[in-house]
């Protein structure tokens, strides 16, 4: 292989935020790139992904049990990227094909081909361009859709006649999980943070209802939305959420806890739900979940959502954010509540 002598840029964390995450914590830095290895290849990265639990990786430890925190003035490894292979000594990859992996937020990364990343969701893997643009491959179809699918479906065990209510129903997992729900038959509530993500979930995914959270007392809002009550909670949000969710739960009702944004930018944590006794009354199941547990229900997502898109029962937005080096304001954008869909940085 002909030697390659190359620079490229990647995003360092130089100080982990306190409270809203802010572009003043990073920093971007110009790195020799060296050249792939036996069984590795080099990726020109193209688009990498923002997704709200980086939140929770900006932290000197973050949660037991997650992925490890980033570490300070270093590369910041385990986010979902995808890219072309410029030159590559690993076999069953040539040069020019379309891959993912996790080693994002920066223009080039030599990769081990089967090399474990992301609990196996960002192991090197070719992708079929012929079925979606590249990019989608960090949203809809990858583990985005992934999370949405598994967490409806089997964590959530959607069920005939379920009423379902999906918190930030705009973004790129919610938005999934919804159309999905609304596929199925089901009556879907969508909520999100602002008239215009009410207006896309009602007019563009065709939800049944939805309400902006701030525009008064959640269960309030919630009661007018589902009258007769829910049966299943995805829950992207956590907090007063869930707890409106625990008051509005029908028998054996499930909760499917994807994630806890409204926790995230905290300087503390929040407090519980003051109502979790409902949980017993009612005989509720709250299930806490991670995509990348579901590792086995990827081939099915893609079948599944590749229909879909091709059968337009399917729509998904992108925020497009332009430039690596605008990939923190990308996420503190996402933190805020003012990107809908996948959030991508375009390098």
């Amino acid at each position: 292989m002909t030697r390659i002598a190359l620079t490229g840029r990647e995003v360092q964390l130089t100080a982990y935020p306190s409270g809203e995450v802010r572009p003043s914590d990073f920093r971007i830095v110009e790195k020799d790139v060296r050249e792939p290895g036996p069984g590795e290849v080099l990726v020109r990265n193209t688009w990498t992904s923002v997704d709200a639990g980086l939140r929770l990786r900006l932290r000197e430890k973050g949660p037991e049990g997650y992925f490890v925190a980033f570490p300070l003035d270093a590369p910041m490894e385990g986010i979902m990227t995808v890219g072309e292979i410029v030159g590559s000594r690993a076999a069953g990859f040539e040069q020019g094909d379309t891959v993912w992996h996790a080693s994002g937020w920066r223009e080039y990364a030599v990769v081990k081909a089967g090399e474990q990343a992301l609990a196996g969701l960002g192991t090197l893997t070719r992708l079929d361009t012929d079925l979606a643009p590249p990019q989608a491959y960090l949203g809809v179809l990858g583990g985005n859709g992934l999370t949405a699918y598994a967490g409806l479906f089997r964590v959530g065990e959607l069920r005939d006649g379920d009423v379902v209510w999906v918190s930030a129903a705009a973004g790129a997992v919610g938005s999934l999980v919804a159309q999905m729900a609304k596929i199925r038959g089901h009556y879907v509530v969508g909520s999100a943070g602002s008239s215009d993500k009410v207006r896309y979930l009602l007019d563009e995914l065709g939800l049944d209802a939805a309400f902006n959270y701030k525009d008064g007392p959640l269960p309030e809002l919630l009661r007018q939305a589902a009258p007769d009550g829910i049966d299943l909670y995805f829950d992207n949000v956590g907090g007063d959420h869930l707890q409106a969710a625990l008051g509005a739960l029908r028998p054996w009702g499930r909760v499917t806890m994807c994630g806890a944004i409204s926790d995230y930018d905290a300087a503390t944590p929040a407090p519980g739900p003051s109502n979790l006794f409902q949980a017993v009354a009612n005989n509720l199941t709250l299930r806490g979940f991670r995509g990348s547990a579901h590792l086995d229900m990827m081939g099915d997502m893609q079948r599944d959502i590749g229909r879909w898109l091709r059968d337009g029962k399917i729509r998904y937005v992108e925020t497009v954010v332009e430039g690596l080096e605008n990939a923190p304001e990308a996420l503190a954008r996402l933190m805020r509540g003012e990107t809908t869909g996948k959030t991508l940085v375009r390098i």
